[in-house]
């Protein structure tokens, strides 16, 4: 398919197709738009792109057309040579000048004939079954199989732009905000071909791994769509969150959003724009876990609530909710004295870290337990 708001240069290009005899041309259009349209309904192996067009531009279509079709091949035809550092951080397979010379375009050809023929001798990668995506603690893949682990990226910033595609769960989000966000210390332009670059390495690599998510770009912005594969952020906030546990079989399925929760939302990689959805899981898995304890106290598995109170306290070291749970445990345990000196040894915490000193529902607790 050729690309170019000029008829003069389609006609240029189609005739040094036919010339060569190597490939067909199966559309030639003025306007992006009616060219993304052919390629969303006919096979396209290759589409020559001019760059310098009203509207649109070549890059930004390339954009569009590696959205519609990750693996189409792009030759990028310009007049001008400071777009080829650009066009090819966006895998175009060829940048070809403008008038195009007949010897150098059957190089070009020649170049598409390898890929095509590469491209097509590699088998696809079936879709791991039941994949799930994992966000607590790090980002990795479980499939049921040995092939399940860390995804190893080309670059960190490809796994950030994944990842914070992902975060914003199947929302449009404007390549401004991407680029803000992603890049804020480079200029515009050096920004934008980090993103074309960042972009293509994620189509790529996803179609590697076999998972099922693609990255869309329309209106400039992008979104990731994810077909058949969750997230254990996904499970977990499937009814990880409740008052109270009354039964057997709600402790269970408790128990179960509850050991989504390996360590915190992306805790090892430390994205500032995560934090406030880290804080919002965080806060609904101590109480989840707050709720399965007290149901196992009134269950007479006091060593189970008192393991779970102790654990999440490191997450939470200055709660009185918490701090009270425990003491609660203690006393159920028949150890008055740990929960006496729990107490006080919350109460040392927050006076010297904090500044400030226990609630006064903590501070009764305590001093009922002294009266005893």
């Amino acid at each position: 398919m050729l690309i170019d708001d000029e008829n003069p240069a389609l006609l240029q290009l189609e005739r040094l197709i036919l010339g060569d005899g190597r490939l067909s041309v199966g559309g030639k259009f003025t306007r992006v738009s009616l060219g993304l349209e052919y390629v969303a309904a006919n096979p396209v192996d290759v589409v020559f792109l001019d760059i310098e067009m009203p509207g649109t531009n070549g890059l930004e279509a390339g954009e569009q057309l590696l959205a519609i079709r990750p693996d189409i091949q792009i030759v990028f035809v310009t007049a001008y040579h400071h777009y080829a550092i650009e066009a090819f951080e966006l895998n175009a397979l060829d940048y070809l000048l403008k008038p195009v010379e007949p010897t150098r375009f059957a190089k070009t050809v020649s170049r598409i004939e390898s890929r095509l023929r590469m491209n097509r001798n590699v088998p696809e990668q079936p879709a791991p079954a039941a994949s799930m995506i994992v966000c607590f603690k790090r980002l990795s893949i479980e499939d049921g199989s040995a092939a399940g682990g860390l995804l190893k990226w080309r670059t960190q910033k490809a796994q950030e732009l994944f990842t914070f595609l992902l975060h914003e769960q199947g929302q449009w989000v404007a390549k401004d905000v991407i680029l803000e966000t992603l890049w804020p210390q480079l200029q515009v332009d050096k920004a934008t071909t980090q993103l074309h670059t960042s972009v293509y390495q994620v189509r790529k690599m996803l179609k590697q791994w076999g998972i099922q998510a693609f990255i869309e770009y329309s209106h400039d912005s992008y979104r990731l769509m994810r077909n058949g594969y969750l997230t254990d952020v996904d499970l977990f906030m499937r009814g990880s969150l409740m008052a109270e546990v009354t039964t057997q079989q709600e402790w269970e399925q408790l128990e179960q959003k509850l050991n989504l929760y390996q360590g915190d939302y992306l805790e090892e990689h430390d994205y500032f724009w995560a934090k406030p959805v880290r804080e919002e899981l965080r806060r609904r898995y101590i109480q989840g876990s707050l709720a399965a304890a007290a149901y196992e106290l009134k269950a007479g598995r006091e060593h189970q609530a008192l393991q779970r109170l102790l654990s999440i306290k490191t997450k939470e070291p200055y709660s009185d909710e918490i701090c009270r749970s425990v003491m609660k445990a203690y006393v159920a345990l028949g150890n008055t004295p740990a929960a006496v000196q729990y107490y006080r040894d919350f109460a040392s915490l927050i006076s010297n870290e904090l500044d400030t000193n226990p609630e006064s529902q903590t501070t009764r607790m305590y001093q009922e337990l002294l009266e005893k």
